[in-house]
């Protein structure tokens, strides 16, 4: 049967904050998140059979149920109605375990897909829909582009496109637990929280500066000593290279930067290679079009 391929872009938290946690055991969250060209490149192919395959470039990626991107094939099928199967081959570029939203953007991208092979022609709020199923930063993922999330990551509302820009991204030699950093936040009072109205004003106005100075991710209050030095280490690096501001993304453990257009952004990328196992040089991205009407 016929195919189709998707990018999946890595999502960015420009900030991110956590109000508490939930009667239904989620926590409520208030995100301001970004699309950027760091992507994975996802093929979707229908199966009559019903049967479920998602290969990647990383051998320690699970190919079956505990898939994101097969989860959503399932979910999406659901929905929809159909008794069909998917084959899904991804190739990765986007790290795993680093708060860039890797597995939600290829889920994302197979509802994408399969939105379009099946002509199911799902709208946006309806792939969002389906998406909350499989998990929080999915239905973000689905449109991408520059967006104010709440909820457990169900509820997306767009925002004005963050202004051209330059992004580093890069990935420290270690890595973070989410429900550990959870853990930590569920048992203090957040002394500090992110300045969400001001970054809202600041992307309505077109201000990048305005935005880069007010990034803030509350989870960076509760990292344990060696991760919290070398994500300080990291984000000093990128501002003495000429970044406007930096910040961990999610549950860490990258930490991006954002320049103005021009050269900084690769002159910053080389500055703070030593400190790295990985670095990338990217941009903002905008949201997904024409994904369907129904």
């Amino acid at each position: 049967m016929s195919g189709r391929s998707e990018s999946a872009r890595a999502k960015l938290n420009l900030s991110l904050d956590v109000l508490g946690k939930r009667p239904d055991g989620y926590h409520e969250l208030r995100m301001v998140m970004q699309s950027s060209g760091l992507s994975d490149d996802v093929y979707v192919e229908l199966r009559e059979d019903g049967s479920f395959l998602a290969e990647t470039n990383r051998r320690y990626i699970p190919s079956g149920e505990k898939n994101e991107a097969v989860k959503a094939a399932r979910a999406f099928f659901s929905a929809a109605g159909l008794s069909l199967g998917a084959y899904i081959r991804i190739e990765k570029r986007i790290p795993v375990c680093a708060g860039l939203g890797g597995g939600s953007a290829d889920a994302a991208a197979v509802l994408r897909a399969l939105n379009a092979l099946t002509g199911a022609n799902f709208g946006a709020e309806r792939l969002r829909e389906i998406a909350a199923q499989v998990g929080s930063d999915v239905p973000f993922c689905v449109e991408g582009g520059t967006a104010l999330v709440t909820g457990r990551g169900e509820t997306v509302e767009e925002l004005p496109a963050l202004p051209d820009c330059g992004i580093v991204i890069c990935m420290p030699h270690f890595t973070c637990s989410t429900p550990e950093l959870f853990g930590r936040i569920d048992s203090r009072d957040s002394a500090c929280r992110p300045d969400t109205p001001g970054l809202l004003s600041a992307l309505e106005a077109g201000d990048l500066a305005g935005v880069s100075r007010r990034m803030y991710n509350v989870f960076e209050d509760v990292l344990d000593r060696r991760a919290g030095r070398a994500v300080t280490e990291i984000k000093g690096s990128l501002l003495d290279s000429g970044a406007l501001g930096a910040v961990m993304s999610g549950s860490g453990s990258a930490v991006f930067g954002i320049f103005r257009p021009g050269p900084a952004a690769g002159e910053a990328a080389r500055a703070v290679s030593h400190l790295c196992r990985e670095v990338f040089v990217t941009r903002a991205e905008p949201k997904y079009e024409n994904l369907g009407s129904n």
